[in-house]
């Protein structure tokens, strides 16, 4: 007996679906858009938006295992992995052994590090601005607020 769930035949798309609709199709453009502004007005080349977030987490911590970090910047192992290594690589973060846990290591701002998040704060909430300028400060709120509801 045929499944008569569905009248679309298996493989075929529904004849409804539209790519430019969707919302996972639609957060992934929102999320390039965003990333062009970022690396448009940070004013800091070499820096990613992974990175800056680490940075200020390890700011607002004042210290976090790689673990942690991870989680506060919802970032998985490898990809906090790799942001930690470039930065410690570029002087930004270093490493300490945790005077409570020896076997741990905790991640802290170099000065340079402290330095580089105090002087791209003002234009870091520029992107901000920037990424929800098309939006009035109602639907900017109204938007932040529900997109937090998604996360």
């Amino acid at each position: 007996m045929p499944d008569q769930k569905s009248s679309v035949p298996a493989g075929a798309a529904a004849p409804d679906y539209r790519l430019e609709e969707q919302a996972g199709h639609l957060f992934r453009r929102v999320h390039q858009r965003a990333t062009a502004i970022f690396l448009n007005k940070i004013g800091e080349p070499q820096l990613t938006p992974t990175q800056w977030a680490a940075l200020v987490k390890l700011r607002d911590t004042r210290g976090a295992s790689q673990n942690h970090l991870g989680r506060l910047t919802a970032m998985d192992p490898a990809t906090i992995q790799g942001v930690i290594r470039r930065l410690v690589d570029r002087d930004l973060i270093e490493r300490a052994g945790d005077p409570q846990d020896r076997r741990r290591q905790v991640l802290r701002l170099t000065p340079a590090g402290a330095a580089l998040v105090d002087r791209l704060s003002a234009n870091a909430l520029e992107v901000s601005r920037a990424i929800l300028e098309p939006l009035t400060p109602t639907d900017r709120a109204e938007f932040l607020r529900m997109v937090k509801a998604l996360v």
